[in-house]
C-alpha cells in the first residue's frame, strides 16, 4: 500500500483478518459489500475511512461495532474475538440520534442505563464531558433547543461515556455547513487529543480525512477492498491553515487520483 510517511505504529488494539460481509437477498444474486479487508487500528491512533459511495465502508463499520457478523474473516479486540455489540466500544452516527424527551445529561448518560453501569459512577464524568465539549451549560436543555453542531457534540460526549477505547464515527459532520463542519472538526481533534481513545471515522471529504488523521485508507468500489493507505505526517494540534500548504495539498490530490482512478475502472 502507498504511504505518504514514516509514521511510528502504536500498539495494537483492534485487527480484522480476511474480513468479507456478503447479503443473501430476497430476490436475484447475493451482494458481496465488503471483500477480504484486513486491517489493524493503533491503541490511541486516529483513522479515517475514504471511498465511493456504496463501497462498504458503514458495513465495516458495524462489524467492527459486533451489530453485523462477518461472513468470512475475523476480528480481534484486544485479543478477544468481536462476536457482538461490547462495552470496550462507542459508535457515532451521521445522525446525532437523540431522544427528544430527555436532557442533554440524561441523552450522554444513556449508555450507562443500557450496559447496566452503576448510573452514580459516571454522574461526574458526564458533566466532564460535556465540559469537555463546550456544553456544559447546557445539561438540562432538551435537543430541540440546540443546534445541529451542539446535537452532535451531545452524541460524541454519549459515545465517550463509558469509557470506550474505540469509537466509532459513520460520517458525523456531513450534515452540517461547511463552517459548522470545520469548527467541528477542530473540536474533535481537541476531544482526541484530550481522551486518546482510537477512532475509526468515515468520511466522503478528503481534506476532512486529512486534517483528522493519522492515516487513511482508501477503498474501493463495491465490493469494498483495501486499496492504499497514507501516512499523514503533520503535527499536532493542527489548525485550518495546515490544509493550505503543499504536503496537504500533495496527500490530497493523492487520494483524489486514486478514488477517481477506481470510479473509472
Amino acid at each position: 500500500m502507498a504511504g505518504s510517511t514514516d509514521v511510528a505504529r502504536s500498539a495494537e488494539l483492534l485487527r480484522a483478518t480476511g474480513l468479507s460481509k456478503e447479503y443473501v437477498t430476497q430476490k436475484g444474486p447475493s451482494i458481496l459489500a465488503v471483500d477480504d479487508v484486513t486491517l489493524t487500528l493503533g491503541d490511541g491512533e486516529f483513522v479515517s475511512v475514504v471511498g465511493p459511495s456504496g463501497c462498504g465502508k458503514t458495513t465495516l463499520l458495524k462489524m467492527f461495532s459486533g451489530v453485523v457478523t462477518p461472513s468470512r474473516g475475523e476480528i480481534m479486540h484486544r485479543g478477544t474475538r468481536v462476536r457482538g455489540p461490547r462495552a470496550g466500544t462507542g459508535v457515532v452516527f451521521q445522525s446525532p440520534v437523540l431522544f427528544p424527551w430527555l436532557s442533554v445529561f440524561d441523552n450522554v448518560m444513556l449508555p450507562v442505563k443500557i450496559l447496566r453501569l452503576a448510573r452514580g459512577a459516571y454522574e461526574a464524568r458526564a458533566r466532564e464531558l460535556l465540559t469537555l465539549v463546550g456544553l456544559a451549560r447546557f445539561a438540562e436543555k432538551y435537543p430541540h433547543e440546540l443546534s445541529g453542531g451542539m446535537q452532535q457534540r451531545v452524541a460524541i460526549a454519549r459515545g465517550l461515556i463509558h469509557n470506550p477505547d474505540l469509537l466509532l464515527m459513520d460520517e458525523p459532520f456531513a450534515a452540517l455547513d461547511a463552517l459548522s463542519r470545520e469548527r467541528l472538526n477542530l473540536e474533535l481533534q481537541r476531544i482526541w487529543l484530550d481522551q486518546r481513545k482510537t477512532v475509526f471515522f468515515i468520511t466522503h471529504s478528503i481534506p476532512e480525512a486529512v486534517l483528522l488523521s493519522d492515516r487513511v485508507i482508501v477503498m474501493s468500489r463495491r465490493p469494498g477492498r483495501l486499496i492504499a493507505e497514507f501516512d499523514v505526517p503533520f503535527a499536532r494540534p493542527r489548525d485550518l491553515d495546515v490544509m493550505s500548504t503543499i504536503p496537504f495539498g500533495k496527500i490530497s490530490a493523492q487520494l483524489r487520483h486514486l478514488l477517481q482512478q477506481d470510479d473509472d475502472a
